[in-house]
């Protein structure tokens, strides 16, 4: 792990407390490139997670507080006429930054949620015609309220398979709750954040994590425990292309974070449940038979052999 990756976990724990593993994966997401969906009840702290992120890696942060009326040219901008030039100019929505947080995003229509797939997936939005690129680094970091929650709607499955991980901070527990109160006695726990990196800093780490080596054996373990998935008898829909995919970029920054310049399969076991059990679809019988997406990974892992790589 490069001592940027330290400098910033220890400037989010400032603002969040006592959630270190939650933070270390928020950064692994966005080392490996990808996008990460914050699903919990309203006011545990993910806004304020992201908040603290922006700060700590002085990216362009935005906002957006997700709601039945926000349109879809308000997330990726619109073209403007000028009358003085008889041309249209294009004017920025909120996904131009560098960092931008989907507040709620299960609360607004599919139609603008869609609107985000193109950026999320290619770096790039495309308004009448015309690609305009994103800056980089670009993250996401949506959060939603459980399904059930007052006027939300469950996220389609296109749009849950484009993040990289999804993640749930919970509830504090009461020591970690009085340490809250206490830190927000006063000055604002934000505003302890010192910005500790930049985007130019957060890309070279990415190309860090990238260049970490994989052996083909843990290839095929990643495959086969994918493949798995496809085979269980109460899965509707197994683990696409694009979830193996993520769980080879996750497991390459996890490496990296642990100071290795090589995956093992502990790397993989580590974050296979952060990457996979969000893209699996269960059939409605296994409600019945009480089975979850946790439990069906949770055998995958124990019938699916590991290979026994130590080094390269």
């Amino acid at each position: 792990m490069s001592q940027t990756a330290q400098n910033i976990v220890r400037e989010v724990k400032k603002a969040v407390i006592g959630k270190d593993e939650m933070i270390e994966k928020v950064l692994l997401a966005m080392v490996a490139g990808g996008h990460i969906l914050l699903e919990d009840r309203p006011g545990v702290g993910k806004t304020t997670l992201a908040l603290a992120f922006s700060r700590a890696m002085a990216l362009e942060y935005r906002r957006m507080q997700f709601t039945p009326d926000v349109m879809p040219a308000d997330v990726i901008g619109f073209s403007m006429y000028q009358k003085q030039t008889g041309s249209f100019i294009y004017q920025q929505g909120a996904v131009m930054c560098n960092l931008f947080l989907a507040d709620e995003i299960n609360r607004t229509s599919s139609k603008t949620q869609s609107a985000l797939l193109e950026a999320m997936e290619e770096g790039r939005v495309t308004v009448d015609g015309i690609t305009h690129n994103l800056p980089k680094p670009f993250t996401v970091i949506a959060t939603q309220n459980p399904a059930g929650s007052a006027g939300t709607q469950l996220l389609p499955e296109s749009q849950l398979d484009r993040f990289l991980i999804r993640l749930s901070m919970g509830y504090p527990s009461w020591k970690e709750e009085v340490s809250i109160l206490k830190a927000k006695q006063g000055r604002d726990p934000l505003d302890r954040v010192a910005p500790v990196a930049d985007g130019a800093a957060v890309m070279k780490m990415h190309e860090e994590a990238e260049s970490v080596y994989v052996a083909d054996d843990v290839y095929v373990y990643m495959a086969k425990l994918a493949a798995a998935t496809r085979a269980m008898k109460l899965v509707r829909t197994g683990i696409s292309p694009r979830g193996t995919i993520a769980l080879s970029r996750m497991s390459r920054a996890y490496a990296w974070y642990m100071g290795r310049d090589f995956v093992v399969p502990d790397d993989v076991k580590a974050i296979i449940f952060d990457t996979f059990e969000h893209r699996l679809v269960l059939d409605p019988k296994a409600r019945f038979s009480d089975v979850t997406a946790h439990r069906v990974l949770e055998s995958i892992l124990k019938n699916v052999p590991a290979p026994s790589i130590v080094k390269r």
